[in-house]
């Protein structure tokens, strides 16, 4: 062992700055909610379980959302949302809203539950579907259904003629 001699260590190149991985697809996401985020009207950022919604186009009497909040309208088709996502939602809700229509329904009931069952990030359902009836041309007025029709989990929407 007197004759041993350490071996000659090659130079080691220098380390690299190691970038974290990040998905494509998880991007994409974030990308999407930025965008939704920045499309909030200040109404929509704090939407509760047990918050009524009601909204009504200028030129919709008081009187109409209050006969509507009572549950005067008859109600001619309804929407169930439970266990969609938010794409799947957007997408169903589109469509029903525009066979409501097109059969010249006056008032339909879109039951989106209360968000019990989304933890921490409140009714994700319910805070899309206030923000896309808002947006939809053919939507006049909505509010919170009665008790007996979902209360705070589903809305009343009368439509345009």
């Amino acid at each position: 062992m007197r004759d041993a001699k350490p071996l000659k260590q090659p130079k080691r190149p220098p380390e690299r700055e190691r970038r974290r991985p990040s998905a494509a697809s998880r991007r994409a996401d974030d990308a999407r909610v930025l965008a939704d985020s920045l499309a909030f009207d200040a109404h929509d950022l704090d939407v509760e379980s047990g918050d009524e919604l009601a909204f009504r186009r200028d030129g919709i009497s008081e009187s109409v959302l209050r006969r509507l909040r009572r549950g005067e309208y008859a109600i001619r088709d309804e929407l169930d949302l439970h266990g969609m996502t938010q794409d799947e939602a957007r997408a169903a809700l589109g469509a029903f809203l525009a066979e409501a229509v097109s059969q010249g329904q006056r008032c339909v009931r879109i039951i989106h539950g209360k968000g019990l069952g989304s933890g921490h990030r409140g009714p994700v359902l319910k805070s899309a579907v206030n923000r896309w009836l808002r947006r939809h041309g053919d939507v006049v007025a909505f509010s919170s259904a009665r008790r007996n029709d979902g209360g705070t989990g589903a809305l009343y929407v009368l439509l345009a003629r």
